[in-house]
């Protein structure tokens, strides 16, 4: 059986937010890493659940709208775990392969939101 390109990405935003969690599971329990920590967690768990409803949506504009969410979500995920590595909360060296899966996520949904845009115009 052949994966959809929309069953991959709601599996690869799934796994995304499940590392999002077993990261904040690992941190110290000091205050600064706890209270970047639930950033994190709320942002990196919650964009999965914005891509889900951006396929509940009433019309076209309000897909590119909860893609635009998701995608804003993955933005502040990225300025949190870079907040975490800077603090020296995780090392640069723990984090590298979850920014990188930030920041390819984000490539992802700026093409989506791109060509919806476009083909929303047409």
């Amino acid at each position: 059986m052949e994966k959809s390109p929309t069953r991959d990405l709601k599996q690869r935003t799934h796994a995304f937010a499940r590392r999002i969690i077993r990261l904040y599971i690992a941190l110290p329990r000091n205050p600064v890493a706890q209270i970047l920590g639930k950033q994190v967690l709320r942002s990196g768990t919650s964009m999965g659940a914005n891509y889900r409803e951006a396929f509940r949506g009433r019309s076209k504009a309000e897909f590119i709208a909860r893609m635009g969410d998701t995608r804003r979500e993955l933005d502040e995920s990225e300025y949190w775990l870079e907040l975490l590595v800077d603090e020296s909360i995780v090392s640069r060296e723990k984090m590298n392969p979850l920014l990188d899966e930030t920041r390819q996520l984000i490539a992802v949904f700026v093409t989506i939101i791109k060509s919806s845009r476009r083909n929303h115009n047409s």
